[in-house]
């Protein structure tokens, strides 16, 4: 494992949580998942700009 890698949290036991508890887990996860998908698309973005500057993608 490297220095940055980050702390492997322990897996949560969905059978204790209550449907409150759930619901706000979804709506946390999707956030997160939001916000993955913005820095991936940044990052696309960003390859894609410098492929058409530089010649690369091939």
């Amino acid at each position: 494992m490297f220095e940055d890698d980050p702390i492997p949290e322990k897996k949560l036991d969905l059978e204790r949580l209550s449907v409150e508890e759930l619901q706000e887990r979804i709506e946390e996860l999707k956030a997160e998942i939001a916000a993955c998908e913005e820095q991936l698309n940044k990052k696309q973005s960003h390859k894609s700009a410098a492929d058409a500057l530089f010649g690369g993608g091939d």
